[in-house]
């Protein structure tokens, strides 16, 4: 097996790479990393791919939304574009994969909501190979909330999209989820083609459950790779396609740069990815 490529979600350093994207990208090279996944890239196509370039980085995959109106995360909303105008920006910075990071919690609530979301990204999907690109969808816990006849949400979306849409499992998320992370890598198999590195404590329970209490970022417990609960070694060890080993922290425990070489140095001496 080809070992999968280290990359670094931009999100973990959303404040830094804003601030001075050719200082932290040159930091993140001198890492050793030769990839990253771009975050909140639409509006800024043109600046990135220079900044990218100059540091001679990658950014192969990126997150946008494409089946809401708002980006909802912890820490806020985030208003998002056509998918038109995604593809376009993606297509500038040069990447393959749009992958959509987050659908809120009560449209996987029912399976009326969980056929919408696969249909929308279905569709996304033929709209991306008009620009030369693939769609994918990246997990929080909320997939992992309801169940139908036995099958998660998570699962039901699984058989309802179409093959051509890549799937990035959030190892932290899914055990948030009080998922069998390991299990569900292998029954994933070559669907999964990229892997969302992060380590920490998981909630007690599904902070994403209807009756749950509000959270946001300051509230986890993220440690680096190899710290945590999460079953890193023996999930990537699982994975049979995956292209991409990305690193992310929603809450970088310390330094955010060296919080991002600790994950980086145990994958590669680990031999999880190049």
């Amino acid at each position: 097996m080809v070992l999968p490529i280290a990359s670094i979600q931009l999100y973990t350093l959303a404040a830094e790479f804003s601030a001075d994207m050719n200082a932290s990208l040159d930091k993140l090279a001198g890492i050793g990393l030769r990839t990253v996944e771009a975050f909140d890239f639409v509006g800024r196509p043109t600046q990135i791919r220079a900044a990218l370039d100059r540091a001679g980085l990658s950014s192969p995959t990126g997150h946008a939304p494409l089946l809401s109106d708002e980006l909802w995360t912890p820490d806020g909303s985030i208003p998002t574009p056509a998918n038109e105008v995604v593809f376009e920006a993606a297509a500038e910075i040069g990447m393959k994969t749009v992958i959509e990071p987050m659908v809120a919690a009560d449209r996987w609530l029912t399976e009326d909501g969980v056929k919408d979301i696969a249909e929308r990204l279905n569709a996304a999907s033929e709209k991306a190979k008009e620009y030369g690109l693939s769609v994918g969808y990246h997990n929080h816990a909320q997939e992992f909330v309801a169940s139908f006849d036995g099958q998660t949400a998570y699962e039901r979306f699984l058989d309802l999209v179409d093959p051509s849409v890549v799937i990035e499992l959030d190892l932290f998320w899914a055990l948030a989820g009080q998922q069998d992370v390991v299990g569900l890598v292998k029954k994933l198999g070559d669907r999964l083609a990229a892997i969302h590195v992060k380590d920490g404590i998981a909630p007690a329970s599904n902070p994403f459950a209807p009756d749950a209490p509000a959270f946001d970022s300051s509230s986890l417990d993220q440690r680096h790779a190899g710290e945590g609960e999460v079953p890193t070694l023996d999930a990537m060890r699982a994975a049979t396609a995956v292209q991409y080993a990305v690193i992310e922290y929603d809450k970088a425990p310390g330094d955010v740069f060296e919080d991002i070489a600790d994950s980086y140095t145990f994958l590669i001496e680990k031999g999880l990815a190049a």
